[in-house]
């Protein structure tokens, strides 16, 4: 049964936030798993922020969203709430920086600053079977700005081609302050030291884990996550693996990092 509604404050470590949700909110199986059963669809966003400190924001990776609906989202939220927010594939698919350029301005002016101090991490995602080239990423990486509107930007890279993981590709990151996002699979369990904080995308659950992963290794998650925030905000996300788990599986670490 759902567990009922309740605000859970950040966890914090050294003064560090740590924040963990899932992506989107909306997800048919969690009717029967996270959401009460007399919730109605328009108060998803409301429980589901009740019941963890952060979700990341997958709809805008497909289309845009506008300004409205951003101020939505906040006011249907507690106060402390993050919000990380996908940038469009528009962005991230072409390998051209002046495509990229036009899809970047035009997310960033439709409206995603009024969130104001509930905006977190953006994150750009691309393809998986794209390979690192020096000057590709440099020139995508001075597309993002550090501010927008008064509000402090933050952004994390998420690319899945182990070329990525070069010192070369980690040294260009570190000098824009870029977080490398953290996949949560085998040989993927430790951030990179590129940026100010750390975004993790744990893609690990499993269908036959009623909270998404055992005991041990949601103990063994949780114990990470607080070595990452000595000094560094965390951001960490249960996305993909066995999906209907996976907002049993951010409370678990809730939980513990509690």
């Amino acid at each position: 049964m759902p567990a009922p509604s309740r605000k859970i404050r950040p966890a914090r470590s050294d003064s560090r936030a740590i924040r963990v949700g899932i992506g989107g909110w909306v997800f048919a199986p969690w009717r029967e798993t996270f959401y009460p059963p007399s919730l109605r669809a328009s108060e998803f966003l409301s429980h589901a922020s009740r019941q963890l400190t952060s979700i990341e924001v997958n709809a805008t990776f497909y289309r845009t969203q506008n300004p409205a609906t951003f101020r939505a989202w906040h006011e249907a939220t507690p106060e402390g709430f993050i919000f990380s927010i996908k940038g469009p594939r528009a962005a991230t698919q072409p390998r051209d920086a002046a495509r990229a350029g036009v899809a970047v301005e035009r997310f960033l002016g439709s409206g995603v600053t009024e969130l104001g101090a509930k905006l977190g991490p953006i994150a750009w995602q691309f393809p998986p079977t794209r390979r690192f080239d020096p000057a590709e990423l440099a020139a995508f990486l001075d597309l993002l700005p550090d501010e927008r509107d008064g509000c402090q930007l933050r952004h994390a890279i998420e690319a899945a081609h182990e070329s990525f993981r070069l010192p070369e590709c980690l040294e260009l990151l570190r000098a824009h302050g870029v977080a490398h996002v953290l996949l949560g699979l085998e040989g993927d369990t430790e951030p990179h030291d590129t940026a100010d904080f750390v975004y993790a995308r744990l893609k690990g659950t499993a269908p036959d884990e009623p909270a998404g992963y055992s005991t041990a290794e949601l103990d063994a998650w949780a114990d990470r996550i607080r070595g990452w925030s000595a000094g560094r905000d965390c951001y960490v996300y249960v996305i993909a693996g066995a999906k209907a788990r996976n907002p049993a599986a951010a409370r678990g670490l809730i939980e513990r990092l509690s």
